[in-house]
């Protein structure tokens, strides 16, 4: 039996009732009876790579009603030239920007939208910084769903509002910030005007989970020492804490890994409650960041985010600007993976945990990169040099002769 359960208060709802948050206000998360589910190791063998694989932790049965674009199956890249440089012993990058719409967005929609569909949902939406718009965009294409996207003005990388727009969603732009924007779409689904998949849905945590599965699966069942992992809204770092207690708890692994958050300095409740020792964030007022798939000052799912990290004896950090853009600079440049801002985070926020100690470098590591480096070419660009303008071949040949 599946349920939808308050992490405060313990009440349960089910599955087919439309409801974001328990009537005492607390965050509801999705239960199995994982005493009872009979799962190996063998069982995944011979299935389809993707979130599906893992059919047996997932909240929807009826095959019909999937809407999938082949999301998930992303590649882990064993980091040598990084190890070398940071002077570590095993450190892998988890790239979710290799998903369908080039974030890890994906993963929760394609659980979050077939959900939709089972319950024929017509219309759905989102608050968005940029990624969680283009997935859902997507998705709801595929499913022939109406699509309302309410994004903060001017706050919004180009690739992805160009995403939104070109699979079809009416988008719309609110002038305020990302926690302005969500208070509206979430007034809207009250009203049920649409059903509402920003990661306050506990249904869009579960796919985000299966990024736990597969690293489980991709390190032969030899679980990281820690996972490292950019934090805006505060869903994916606690989404992939339950998938690795699920496993656990059902024996398909046998350790779990410490949990580590990274904030932007301008973008850092969840940070500042951690240093504090608090379980519950103050809202950052005006955040801002060059990260701007994290720059949200009061993420839904802050209190899940706070206890992965209490429980699994994890850390919180915050990064600044400039520390993003150089790991940006160096994944490029040392390992060939190309992310977004808010995904160099992760790297950053390494490099200055192994400097101040609190990282031994004897850990597995692996880091997560939410979003490919497309999704803001405009960051990029504004990160490196320009190019140099040439007119013939003595101009060329002089330059690569210094």
């Amino acid at each position: 039996m599946i349920k939808q359960k308050c992490i405060e208060c313990g009440k349960e709802y089910n599955v087919d009732e439309i409801v974001y948050n328990c009537e005492c206000g607390g965050l509801l998360e999705i239960v199995y009876d994982l005493e009872n589910l009979e799962v190996s190791r063998e069982t995944f063998k011979n299935r389809e790579f993707g979130v599906w694989r893992y059919k047996e932790f997932l909240p929807v049965k009826d095959e019909n009603k999937i809407i999938s674009l082949k999301e998930g199956n992303t590649p882990l890249y064993r980091c040598k030239n990084l190890e070398e440089i940071f002077g570590v012993k095993e450190l892998y990058v988890k790239h979710e920007g290799a998903n369908p719409t080039g974030s890890f967005k994906d993963r929760g929609m394609t659980v979050g939208v077939s959900l939709a569909n089972t319950l024929n949902i017509k219309s759905v939406g989102c608050a968005s910084t940029g990624n969680t718009s283009a997935s859902l965009a997507a998705y709801s294409a595929k499913a022939g769903m109406n699509c309302i996207v309410l994004l903060p003005e001017g706050k919004v990388a180009l690739g992805k509002l160009a995403q939104a727009m070109f699979y079809g969603a009416k988008v719309l732009e609110v002038m305020g910030n990302f926690d302005y924007a969500l208070e509206m779409v979430r007034e809207l689904a009250n009203k049920k005007y649409v059903y509402l998949l920003n990661s306050v849905n506990p249904f869009r945590l579960e796919g985000q989970k299966t990024i736990g599965f597969e690293i489980a699966e991709q390190l032969n069942w030899d679980v990281p020492d820690r996972v490292i992992v950019p934090v805006g809204n505060a869903g994916n770092i606690s989404a992939i804490w339950k998938g690795f207690k699920e496993f656990y708890k059902t024996g398909l692994i046998d350790s779990l890994p410490k949990m580590t958050g990274i904030q932007a300095e301008g973008a850092n409740p969840i940070v500042r409650a951690f240093k504090k020792g608090k379980e519950d964030i103050e809202p950052y007022p005006n955040p801002e960041t060059v990260a701007t798939a994290i720059r949200i000052g009061n993420p839904v799912n802050a209190k899940k985010a706070l206890r992965a990290i209490y429980e699994s004896k994890g850390y919180a950090e915050d990064v600044s600007d400039e520390e993003i853009l150089n790991a940006q600079k160096l994944l490029a440049r040392k390992e060939g993976i190309f992310v977004e801002p808010a995904s160099a985070s992760s790297i950053a926020g390494l490099k200055k945990l192994l400097e101040e100690g609190i990282i031994d470098k004897d850990e597995k590591i692996v880091c997560i990169t939410t979003g490919h480096g497309l999704k803001d070419p405009d960051a990029a660009i504004r990160a490196c040099e320009k190019p140099i303008k040439v007119k013939n071949i003595d101009d060329i040949l002089k330059i690569i002769s210094n």
